[in-house]
This record gives C-alpha cells, structure tokens and sequence, in this order.
C-alpha cells in the first residue's frame, strides 16, 4: 500500500520560482485528506513557503506534509506550527571552498551570460546554489538558458574535478546545487523514511529531473517508485490519478496509476 507521495517543487509543482496555482492548490489540497505527502527541493524552506505551503487553503491537513528544503538537508513538520526538525549545515570551511571553486568553474568554463537578475551564487546554509542567470531571472530568459543541461553540465564536470568531495546536481532551470558529500535527494528521502516510519516501498516520487545528472534521479536510484513528468500540467494530471486510485483511503499499487495514466 503506498503511503506517502513525494514531490519535486520547481519544474513538477510549479514553474521555477513561481507559486503554485489555484489548481494545483486544490488538488493538493485534496491529495493531503488522504494521504502524506512531502515536498523536497534545492530551496530554502522561505521559498517552500512562499511557493507552496503559503498558497494552500488554510484548513488543508497540514499534519499530512512534510516539508524537506535543500536536498533533505532541512526538514520541516507540522503540529500546531511548521518546526525545524533538523538542519545539516556546511561549515565555514567547507562553504569558502565551495564557493571559490564555484567562481573557478564558471571562469572557466567560459559561458556567455549577457544579464543576470540577483545574485547568482546564494548560501542555503546546508548548500550553495548556483544561479546562472541570478535568483530573480523571469522563467522566460531561463527555459532558454538551457534548455538541454549541457551549459551547466560543462560547470558541473569542472566542478567534479575541482571539489570531488562535495555532490554537485544539476537543479531547477539554470541552477546548480552543491552540498556535503554523499547528500542529495535520497538523503532526504532516507529521512524521510525514518522518521516517518514508511518504507521505500510505501512512496511515490514525481519529479522533472529524473535522469541521470538530475537531482532528481538519486531518489529513483535507491529503489522509490518514480515518475517523471515534464512539467506542472503532467504532475496534475498524476495527481487526479492518484487520488482517483484511491479506494477505501488506500492505493495498492504503483500500476493502478499507470493504468490511469495510459500505461506511461
């Protein structure tokens, strides 16, 4: 029986940056009635906030989901407040040499960046992302940036070389995401597992960058039941399956939805 269904935020819930709709509201609003649900993601927890927990009805079940900010590396539940749980924090050493390889790799790499909006490098405390076109760049300047991951591929394998005991993901539509070695998206979920108490088995995770490079893709890797959307509109049409599965406030198995979804 599944149990928790897992997103992605930027790309799966909504576009980069921006909040989630009335739609998306709704049917996560409904989802929730049922079943738990967790949010992971390179932001900070004032971006999940501000995307996602912020534009949800004010009586959604908000005991049902759980919150996971910068790979899992921060995480936040609900009782009668949101609390942070835990927060895996880089130390100062780590981050100076984060962020002098960061500048190293960009330099080098020698891309052709015309105008950015912010910054472009910004310190989640538990991770540092890179921004190529800056933190406020409108979604259209950013789709078009790189729309095939190989400008940031090319940051990254620099990357690779420079700081191989960090883990380096590709994130969102121009970002790069750095972070203690050995965290990404399964830390998270590894979390998750714990103290949720739900096995791997009992989750779903629907995310856009489930391929690999993808930060997405460490999640499929230790085994969770993964679906890889292209974009908002996909992710609401799982969604609706999902809750359409439901039978008796319980869905069986991960084929009941690819039923639903055409056999996808």
């Amino acid at each position: 029986m599944k149990k928790l269904i897992i997103f992605d935020l930027d790309g799966t819930l909504a576009d980069s940056k921006l909040s989630i709709d009335e739609e998306m509201s709704a049917l996560l609003n409904e989802l929730l009635k049922i079943l738990k649900v967790a949010v992971i993601s390179g932001g900070d927890w004032s971006q999940f906030k501000k995307q996602v927990v912020d534009k949800l009805p004010k009586e959604a079940n908000f005991n049902n989901l759980t919150i996971l900010p910068t790979c899992g590396t921060k995480f936040y539940g609900y009782e009668t407040e949101w609390k942070e749980l835990y927060s895996d924090v880089l130390t100062k050493e780590e981050k100076a040499k984060i962020l002098s390889s960061l500048k190293q790799a960009v330099t080098q790499a020698n891309l052709t960046i015309k105008k950015t909006w912010g910054e472009q490098i910004e310190d989640r405390e538990s991770q540092i992302t890179f921004s190529a076109l800056g933190q406020h760049a409108p979604l259209s300047e950013k789709t078009m940036w790189d729309p095939n991951f190989v400008k940031r591929e090319k940051i990254k394998e620099i990357l690779d070389t420079l700081i191989p005991d960090f883990s380096v993901r590709l994130g969102g539509t121009t970002s790069i995401d750095i972070t203690k070695p050995g965290i990404d998206k399964s830390y998270g979920i590894k979390k998750l597992q714990d103290i949720l108490k739900i096995h791997l088995s009992e989750m779903i995770f629907i995310g856009d960058a489930i391929f690999p490079g993808g930060n997405d893709y460490p999640v499929k890797e230790m085994g969770v039941a993964s679906i890889h959307i292209a974009n908002p509109t996909e992710t609401k049409r799982v969604v609706e399956a999902i809750i359409a599965c439901m039978d008796d406030r319980q869905l069986t198995t991960f084929r009941d939805i690819e039923k639903l979804l055409g056999g996808r």
